[in-house]
């Protein structure tokens, strides 16, 4: 009988994350802040993430350890499997084979933990005591809450009001952790007490979201903001999702033709894709698919801007983008989870 799950044991884990920006041809331009529009330095960021994953934002390092105290934590559902969607090959009639990796076995159901448990790890070490984030659907927000648990750290998610009306079970889920959940917009920050000024029945948004997760993270005692996509560090936890795969492949023998992912803030996409694109810069045969809803079209037809991820513009979060020239065209990113 042919195996449909591909497993790693425990020990064949991998004990490094991928940084792409070794390994890129054209280095990335620096991020803007957004008071100055000069590019940020790390002291810019100090308000608002540790140094030590501020060190990890910029580092120019192939690989980074993965500390034990993280590795202990992924165990608990890592490795994940490698499947084969035969059903799906059937119901293609497809002349390929079709894998899948399942993120979906990790406690809160996604990816997402992957930077999460890392996150809260180098928080915690560092010293803060209290973590701030936004969300959207709640994805985001339940694996922070599992991670702040794990950790001992406290933990507040502004989730946008739509969704925390709509979405009790995520509500339900981080409140379990042990995690505050805040619909937003909120009266608890200055940003959110505007929105309400101006739309009473505001539905939210997620650019609000960070907005009064940003504010709340800087004026609160030894407290930190998180972000759950985009940023350099959040793709770099996300890259063992790509390196377990590689490993996957290689116990059956096979390479993929094309790396397929959905698309919204990133990190998905880039967790898997990464570690194989690295092959790719180095001559070997591969496609990438980027997959974005038709709804929210924002790479393929969002407008090319420079934008900032929180609606108040209050702090630089874009390590993603290109810093805009005289002459260029600059480049946007969608920001949805």
């Amino acid at each position: 009988m042919e195996n449909i799950k591909i497993l790693l044991r425990d020990d064949e884990i991998p004990r490094e994350w991928y940084n792409i920006l070794a390994d890129m041809p054209t280095p990335m331009h620096p991020p803007l802040h957004p008071g100055t529009g000069k590019p940020i330095t790390a002291q810019d960021m100090a308000a608002i993430f540790p140094m030590n994953l501020i060190e990890q934002e910029m580092s120019a390092d192939r690989f980074i350890r993965i500390p034990d105290e993280v590795l202990e934590k992924y165990l608990l559902w890592r490795p994940t499997p490698l499947c084969r969607a035969r059903n799906f090959e059937k119901l293609l009639k497809a002349p390929v084979k079709i894998y899948y990796k399942n993120e979906g076995v990790s406690p809160p159901g996604s990816h997402k933990p992957n930077t999460a448990v890392a996150q809260a790890y180098y928080n915690k070490i560092a010293g803060v005591k209290r973590l701030s984030t936004e969300t959207g659907a709640g994805q985001w927000g339940s694996a922070l809450a599992m991670a702040c648990h794990m950790f001992g750290l406290e933990c507040r998610v502004f989730m946008v009001r739509v969704s925390f009306e709509q979405k009790p079970y995520r509500r339900i889920m981080m409140m379990t952790w042990g995690a505050e959940c805040i619909p937003s917009p909120s009266t608890l920050t200055e940003a959110g007490k505007k929105v309400l000024a101006r739309d009473p029945d505001s539905p939210g948004s997620l650019g609000i979201a960070i907005s009064e997760a940003i504010e709340d993270a800087v004026k609160g005692k030894d407290s930190r903001y998180s972000l759950g996509s985009v940023l350099n560090h959040v793709l770099l936890h996300q890259t063992i999702i790509g390196l377990e795969a590689k490993k996957q492949m290689e116990k059956i023998g096979e390479y993929p033709d094309v790396v397929i992912g959905c698309a919204g803030g990133g990190s998905n996409f880039a967790g898997l894709s990464l570690p194989f694109v690295r092959d790719k810069i180095h001559g070997k045969q591969i496609s990438f698919i980027a997959a974005e809803p038709s709804s929210c079209p924002t790479l393929t037809r969002g407008p090319f801007a420079y934008d900032f991820g929180d609606l108040a513009m209050t702090t630089p979060l874009l390590a993603m983008l290109l810093h805009p020239r005289p002459g260029d065209r600059p480049r946007h990113r969608g920001r949805r989870r």
